[in-house]
């Protein structure tokens, strides 16, 4: 049965041909009608549709008419993500809750709003009773992306408010999904392994006055230990990857889902539906995978020469998956410099030296100086290139020991705040169902009798 429901048959490779073959469109069309694909200009800046107050970015600037890349910057409700980060950090705080307290709020919480709001969390990080039983332990998927999605909409026979779409409700809901979203993927991963694996099964139960970060690494190791730099790095991780500018492609599926006036379960189920694509969330995955396949692959990984040959063959599709990438190098926006890498790095070498890792930081940080300057002499770019924040989040998570499937996953658990704020703000401002246009450029033709076919 499981063979039959996952066969690619002959006829289903001849029907593809035949889908292929009449629904390929000329590239020439799309300049002769002036169409904009992927909501992306021919300069490759995005096409405005819609206005914001959640997140800001700035990668360059106009001067006499030319676009001139900057170094990047990246505000959160109009405050600069290094300022936020260097705030709570010189605290010695944690500071996922209160980002998402700003980003959903507009406003930085004061001590008392901060631990009211956190005790909120702590209050909804707790899953209905026998969900994990009845849910997560039952069919688990190898795809955490996907686990997160079915146990997201299933939520949605669990609420008994769930369609209502006035802000005090969605609010509630999307509170609830901030706080439930590590369990469901943990758990989620835990049940995977055991049943698939025959590994040993660890349900460990949330502690509501631990922070998201913490929660994350006490649920998800067998002893629940942790340092107290492990926390703070991954709490980074989570601020930097929570809310990206409003532009990006899960952030506008959650705009446009929710345009359409449905619940909150289905507007994040599309949501993660979008980041799990490799071209959006997944590029951490890749880095990781690039950077085993090249310690492999070369016999001196400290020698410069060898380095630079191998990033040559990744370019020209003669290494690790031949896909012609260097991975974590270049962003859609950013050419200068990406701020999240910017703020990532110093944290990623104490990191380093915690784990005794220092030579593949070393290793990290020859790549991160030696890409752009190949990926310059062997392609004609027109703008430049530099380390994203993939780059170094693939390596903090791969030194704190998450597993590859959890990687996505996180991501999502960071950036399901910047998704609920823009939910909600569709919702405040709601106007007409966003309906992009497509232009039909299919010849006319007429009906033909069966008979005569």
């Amino acid at each position: 049965m499981n063979r039959m429901f996952s066969e690619i048959t002959p006829e289903i490779i001849a029907y593809s041909e035949l889908c292929t073959k009449n629904s390929t469109i000329e590239t020439e069309l799309y300049k002769k009608f002036k169409v904009n694909r992927g909501l992306r200009d021919l300069e490759g800046n995005g096409v405005l549709t819609g206005l914001t107050e959640i997140s800001e970015i700035q990668a360059f600037t106009f001067e006499n008419g030319v676009k001139i890349g900057k170094e990047g910057k990246l505000f959160y409700r109009g405050i600069n993500i290094e300022n936020l980060v260097n705030g709570f950090v010189k605290e010695k705080r944690f500071g996922f809750e209160e980002v998402t307290y700003l980003l959903l709020f507009g406003d930085l919480p004061d001590r008392k709003e901060l631990t009211d709001f956190t005790n909120i969390l702590g209050k909804y990080r707790s899953l209905p009773t026998t969900f994990v039983r009845d849910i997560i332990m039952k069919a688990p998927s190898s795809d955490m992306m996907n686990t997160l999605a079915r146990s997201v909409l299933t939520l949605y026979s669990y609420d008994d408010n769930a369609s209502d779409v006035s802000i005090p409700n969605v609010l509630r809901q999307c509170l609830e999904l901030i706080a439930l979203f590590p369990l469901l993927a943990v758990y989620g991963y835990q049940a995977y392994k055991h049943y698939n694996d025959g590994q040993s099964l660890y349900i460990h139960t949330p502690q509501p006055e631990l922070s998201t970060a913490e929660n994350i690494l006490h649920i998800l190791r067998p002893d629940s230990q942790y340092t107290e730099l492990e926390a703070r790095i991954l709490d980074i991780a989570l601020v930097l990857h929570a809310e990206h500018g409003g532009g990006n492609n899960s952030t506008f599926t959650a705009h446009v889902v929710s345009s359409s006036g449905t619940d909150t379960y289905s507007v994040i189920a599309a949501s993660l539906g979008s980041l799990k694509g490799p071209k959006h969330g997944g590029a951490n995955i890749k880095v990781v995978q690039m950077f085993d396949d090249m310690k492999a692959t070369l016999d001196d990984w400290t020698d410069e020469e060898q380095v630079r040959k191998y990033l040559v063959d990744l370019l020209h599709k003669r290494a690790f998956d031949k896909a012609g990438l260097i991975y974590g190098m270049g962003h859609a926006v950013y050419s200068v410099s990406d701020p999240r890498a910017e703020v990532f790095k110093g944290f990623v070498k104490s990191l380093s030296e915690e784990k005794g890792l220092h030579e593949e930081f070393e290793l990290y940080s020859m790549v991160e100086r030696l890409a752009p300057e190949v990926i310059g002499e062997e392609r004609k770019i027109y703008k430049g290139v530099s380390a994203n924040v993939d780059f170094f989040s693939g390596f903090v998570y791969n030194m704190l020991g998450l597993p590859l499937q959890l990687f996505t996953p996180i991501f999502a658990m960071a950036r399901i705040s910047g998704w609920s704020a823009h939910r909600l703000e569709e919702l405040i401002n709601a106007g007409k169902i966003i309906r992009p246009a497509y232009k039909n450029v299919c010849e006319r033709s007429e009906y033909i009798p069966l008979e005569e076919r």
